[in-house]
């Protein structure tokens, strides 16, 4: 009788399609991370986008706002006695001290402090809701209000962009967005004998204070670096970011903040989404 011949695998063939299902498996879960992380990194990139532009229409809203006198009413001064802007260089301010009168030790890079004084409009504890601070609370006619923009960590360490206002219950300040990695700020600088309106020059605060131009301040450049939440990069690039462009950081060494090298950075941050923000915003002609 003859045996039946057997068709099976053999021990080699089995061990061979073992290690061919496991290469596959590994080079499937690679990909499948990969694109983990891809999508991780451009959700963080999104919510940069959304952080980034809502804090500059806000600070941009304050800045036009500036210097503002309802010229209809009869309780409108008939002129601001103090100018309409001010700032600190790497500084931070608390959440209840007078303006910006007690500056901290700066956090994030060196990160600025803006400040912008108006008066309101309308009777009443909050006005007639026109003119309102940062924080989103009226002012009312013939009281000084502020928006006052500056950078402090949380209580668990992250870098957050604040507005700082003074309402009727006195000082407070509420998170813009978290995850910065330098607030800087310059003055446009209208040096004209008589002002013309149109900036010669941007200083920083120091440079500014230095010959006290601030009444002569009629523009203002915000830059903002800000970080995502979790190391989401693939790459292993360590950037370097210049919030107003190459020339300046190059020419401003002493100007803190404004040049951030990611190989500076804690080695937990380095590998997070960033982007960089900036604007231009006019100020109010003091005379309308």
């Amino acid at each position: 009788m003859i045996g039946a011949r057997c068709n099976g695998w053999g021990l080699v063939e089995f061990l061979i399609a073992i290690a061919l299902g496991l290469v596959v498996s590994l080079l499937a879960s690679g990909l499948l991370i990969a694109s983990g992380g891809a999508s991780r990194n451009h959700s963080e990139s999104q919510w940069l986008g959304d952080g980034g532009r809502y804090a500059l229409r806000l600070m941009a809203q304050a800045i036009r706002q500036g210097a503002y006198l309802n010229w209809d009413s009869d309780l409108a001064p008939p002129a601001l006695a103090t100018a309409s802007v001010d700032g600190l260089d790497a500084a931070s301010i608390s959440r209840g001290s007078d303006g910006i009168s007690a500056p901290l030790p700066a956090v994030a890079n060196g990160s600025d402090v803006l400040a912008l004084r108006f008066y309101g409009a309308g009777e009443g504890v909050n006005g007639d809701g026109s003119s309102v601070n940062c924080g989103g609370f009226g002012v009312a006619g013939g009281v000084q209000g502020w928006s006052i923009f500056y950078v402090a960590a949380d209580a668990g360490g992250v870098t957050e962009l604040r507005c700082k206002y003074r309402s009727a219950g006195g000082w407070g300040a509420d998170a813009i967005v978290r995850g910065v990695d330098s607030f800087q700020v310059l003055y446009g600088v209208d040096s004209d004998v008589p002002m013309d309106g149109v900036p010669n020059t941007y200083l920083n605060a120091t440079a500014v204070r230095a010959i006290d131009g601030w009444k002569r301040v009629c523009s203002i450049k915000l830059a903002l670096l800000l970080h995502g939440e979790h190391n989401t990069r693939a790459d292993t690039v360590n950037g370097r970011y210049d919030l107003f462009g190459p020339a300046y950081s190059e020419s401003h060494g002493e100007d803190v903040g404004v040049r951030v090298v990611e190989a500076r950075l804690p080695p937990s941050q380095r590998l997070r989404a960033r982007r960089v923000f900036g604007m231009t915003v006019a100020l109010r002609n003091r005379d309308g």
